[in-house]
């Protein structure tokens, strides 16, 4: 978000795969004993569940919910999609769906790796040679030093002057709201404030944003969304195409900066020196792509979200307008809790493993697994009552950043600055601001995507 966009695990896909629009495959009946045999193996799933299915993430969101309720209940991993995919690419994943399974996949990156891809289905071996890795895509020892050299970038001076920066600009979109009285709070407010953060921050020249906006929108718009196949072979390269534009307006920036440092993070990210290195062009622009792709959209759909959950449950909202500077940190985590904005990401087994420990279901070597970070932000072993939304919720260790371990999100601290600063001076000054209606979704199985949310003050 905000950053949540994710090097983690809240957020988010690589600007590397984001033009490879992860289409979800439909899936056939799992195949009994897939991931060992005897005690612990994998079990069927229940009938009528297909999280491999299109058509699943289509469903109501309390049906969706009923059904992870249930495959949380089972004694291991379901298995989807086995034997599916292009030219036997994707055979399958098993889906961990229980809080403590994503913790341990997320902490045990030695066993569980990113590197194969994040995403579904995983971004071609081509693809990430034309535009580079994210950091998403990579395993140790390669993102260690992606990360060393990305977090040296981020200087106490930067993040100051990166927090004024939040405040100025939810001043400046609540004063616009006011004055102009804008129908949409997705396209007004949610989706302009990260946005505009992470341009200042990057120092990308104002005469260049919008163009830049355009091409994320090209590039992210199909992720995790399934279209029809006559779409898909009508623009097969559009996502690509916005991609490599993105990407190659930020190396032209990258190599002016080189020669001209100016006091923003592309600057520091170009010519930091972490052990001999630095970000080469195309590093840059897949942490850009990064931070545009996954933060910007995870950052709008918390918002998003967080602004209808205020609305619908109105004790909430009255509770928190009551004493902003007592709840509000809660809200914001509660609201990340319970809408989830990154659905989904994918690891691959390194070794065989049994989750769990030594009487855990058995995982071979090379198959796939699908850590559902909503699910497990609603397991009922971890949070009373899941399903209600309780900005007192305490404690409240959500999984909406990642489950720890190297890839949890680098920007989870910018991600709450963003969402804190924005509520306090739009409920201070609207306090009736409100959704009306019903958030438009997209059905995406990849993230909790808000296209619009009309609202009123």
């Amino acid at each position: 978000m905000g950053t949540t966009a994710s090097d983690a695990g809240a957020t988010t896909t690589s600007g590397a795969t984001a033009g490879a629009a992860a289409d979800v495959r439909p899936g056939t009946d799992p195949r009994p004993g897939a991931a060992g045999s005897g005690p612990g193996s994998a079990v069927d799933r229940p009938g009528g569940v297909d999280l491999a299915d299109p058509a699943f993430w289509r469903l109501p969101a309390p049906a969706r919910a009923a059904a992870f309720a249930e495959l949380r209940r089972l004694p291991a991993p379901a298995r989807f999609g086995a034997g599916q995919g292009r030219a036997g690419r994707d055979r399958g994943f098993h889906a961990l769906v229980r809080y403590a399974d994503v913790v341990e996949a997320s902490r045990t990156p030695g066993v569980f790796l990113s590197g194969p891809g994040v995403t579904t289905p995983e971004p071609a071996r081509w693809v990430r040679l034309l535009f580079g890795d994210s950091m998403v895509n990579l395993d140790d020892p390669r993102h260690a030093q992606l990360r060393r050299i990305v977090s040296r970038a981020f200087t106490p001076r930067l993040l100051s002057r990166v927090e004024e920066d939040i405040r100025r600009v939810a001043t400046e979109l609540v004063d616009r709201v006011e004055h102009e009285r804008p129908r949409d709070f997705v396209n007004a407010v949610a989706a302009e404030l990260p946005f505009r953060v992470i341009c200042d921050m990057m120092g990308i020249p104002a005469e260049i944003r919008r163009a830049i906006l355009d091409q994320v929108n090209h590039a992210s718009e199909h992720t995790g969304v399934a279209r029809p196949l006559r779409e898909r072979l009508r623009t097969p390269g559009r996502g690509l195409r916005a991609l490599a534009r993105m990407q190659g307006m930020v190396a032209a920036l990258g190599r002016e900066r080189r020669r001209r440092p100016a006091d923003d993070l592309i600057s520091a990210l170009v010519t930091a020196d972490v052990d001999g290195r630095r970000l080469t062009g195309r590093e840059l622009g897949a942490f850009f792509s990064l931070l545009l792709v996954a933060g910007v959209e995870t950052t709008r759909n918390a918002l998003a979200h967080g602004l209808h959950l205020l609305t619908v449950h109105p004790g909430q909202r009255a509770l928190l307008l009551g004493d902003l500077d007592r709840h509000l940190g809660g809200a914001v985590d509660e609201i990340v809790r319970h809408s989830t904005p990154i659905i989904q990401f994918r690891r691959t087994l390194a070794v065989d493993h049994r989750l769990g420990g030594p009487d855990g279901p058995l995982l071979r070597a090379g198959e796939k697994v699908v850590l559902y970070y909503g699910s497990a932000n609603h397991d009922e072993t971890v949070f009373a009552d899941p399903e209600a939304f309780d900005i007192t919720r305490t404690p409240n260790p959500h999984l909406g950043f990642g489950g720890g371990g190297p890839h949890y999100c680098l920007g989870a601290h910018l991600a709450r600055q963003e969402m804190k600063v924005l509520y306090r001076e739009l409920f201070t000054r609207l306090p009736e601001a409100r959704s009306v209606g019903e958030p438009e979704l997209a059905p995406s199985s990849f993230d909790h995507r808000v296209r619009a949310l009309r609202f009123t003050f």
